[in-house]
């Protein structure tokens, strides 16, 4: 006869508390591991950064990089997630200050760059939360394929080739950017 353990369910409040707790996201009160590789931190980081300066100089909002927790999901209390980079527009937060624990509404935009590690259904489930909370555009950053991969709220999708423009649509109006802008630079040969 063998007996197992009862598994213990983690709480957000836990998960700001665990050292290192920023590696994690929290799905159904189970810690689960982000693993980021370097080509898609960097790629994260060039968004923050078109992103970030578009959104300051039009003082449209905040934008966060992938330390940044939403617990947002009314349906699942134990659920935090981390995109890899979120915007929030000006005028939805309390007072106009971030959270000192994880944000409890959603995030207007959300941009997931696909890592080595990530499996498609995994990435799936992600984008189908923010869009069920109400986040209005999520970008599914696909750095081999060099495409960007563009969900709303309303069901609709559509791809943008590295050639292509990115837009920000009515979540950062007037945002426009080569999708090649984001993606590390073709190998040169010679």
């Amino acid at each position: 006869m063998s007996s197992t353990a009862p598994k213990t369910e983690l709480t957000a409040d836990d998960l700001l508390s665990i050292p290192d707790g920023d590696h994690y996201e929290l799905i159904d009160g189970e810690l689960v591991e982000r693993q980021m590789g370097s080509v898609s931190s960097w790629i994260a980081g060039r968004v923050i950064l078109l992103n970030g300066t578009f959104a300051e100089e039009h003082e449209l909002g905040w934008v966060w990089p992938a330390d940044a927790g939403y617990h947002c999901f009314s349906d699942s209390p134990d659920k935090v997630r981390k995109p890899d980079v979120s915007f929030i527009r000006r005028g939805r937060l309390p007072d106009e200050r971030p959270s000192t624990g994880f944000e409890t509404i959603a995030p207007d935009l959300v941009v997931e760059v696909i890592s080595p590690h990530d499996l498609f259904y995994r990435v799936d489930e992600k984008v189908e939360d923010f869009l069920q909370t109400g986040t209005r555009l999520v970008w599914v950053v696909n750095s081999p394929t060099r495409t960007v991969t563009i969900h709303r709220c309303d069901g609709s999708t559509a791809r943008r080739r590295e050639d292509e423009e990115l837009y920000g649509e009515d979540v950062l109006p007037g945002f426009r950017c080569r999708a090649s802008e984001i993606f590390l630079p073709p190998v040169k040969v010679g």
